[in-house]
């Protein structure tokens, strides 16, 4: 078969423009194969590996891979690398990684949006991707190796405590003021700021906009620690944890909290 290499219990099928995997591939080289090679393809689907149920590597890297990628159980499953696919939703991949290859200890998403890095973005950088590999290391703890690089105990330790909160890339910060109030000065939605801080309102303590200076506000996603009512609109940026990706808050009042 033209483009096919069989080197003991190695398979190659690279190059060869194929969008799907052949069904003579899984037929002749299926029961034997260790290692399948079928990178530089156009493979949207996997349809066709289950018959390779003895895999131990496998190498996907520059095909047209996307979110609704479905491996088959791999249970001796060692090595997956998924390099420059169309990947853009990491939960889901990890989730149905943990779940069909519990025997993975290396995994290479390079290249994937998903993974974010100079080879993605350059507004990437590197405080993103190390929350990308905690986030990464608290969903498939037993890696050894991600990106082609080792994984280490401090980034162990580090996914065990925080690694559940950094599904997303560092947050953005968010503006929510309006330029344009009545008196001509910049003043926070009531509305807005409680979605963003996720504070309760009530009839007998509603939250009123407040005339303010221009506030910046971290995203629904990260958790109020502590917070004071009565300057909850008042908070200028303090000291910036870069290692962990919180923010400390500090409000008009000296109080402060933690997001």
């Amino acid at each position: 078969m033209a483009g096919l290499v069989v080197s003991g219990t190695q398979v190659s099928y690279i190059g060869q423009d194929c969008r799907e995997i052949p069904e003579h591939l899984g037929r002749d080289c299926g029961h034997f194969a260790k290692r399948l090679d079928l990178s530089f393809n156009l493979l949207r689907s996997l349809e066709g590996l289950s018959a390779f149920g003895s895999l131990e590597e496998l190498i996907l890297d520059n095909n047209l891979l996307g979110n609704d990628l479905v491996l088959p159980g791999l249970p001796r499953l060692h090595t997956l690398t998924l390099n420059k696919n169309q990947i853009t939703d990491l939960e889901c991949l990890l989730d149905h990684l943990a779940e069909v290859t519990p025997a993975l200890e290396y995994l290479s998403l390079l290249g994937n949006v998903a993974c974010p890095n100079e080879l993605v973005s350059l507004e990437k950088d590197e405080e993103d991707y190390k929350r990308y590999r905690c986030f990464v290391l608290h969903k498939l703890p037993n890696l050894k190796f991600l990106d082609a690089r080792k994984v280490t105990r401090q980034e162990r330790e580090e996914a065990l405590l925080r690694g559940s909160f950094m599904k997303v890339v560092k947050p953005k910060l968010f503006q929510l003021y309006t330029p344009t109030s009545k008196d001509g000065r910049d003043s926070v939605d009531s509305h807005l700021l409680q979605r963003f801080l996720r504070l309760p309102v009530t009839a007998s303590q509603p939250l009123q906009s407040t005339t303010i200076h221009p506030c910046l506000l971290l995203p629904e996603t990260s958790p109020v620690i502590e917070v004071s009512w009565g300057s909850v609109a008042m908070f200028t940026m303090g000291k910036t944890r870069k290692a962990t990706g919180l923010f400390e808050m500090t409000s008009s009042d000296g109080k402060f909290c933690m997001l």
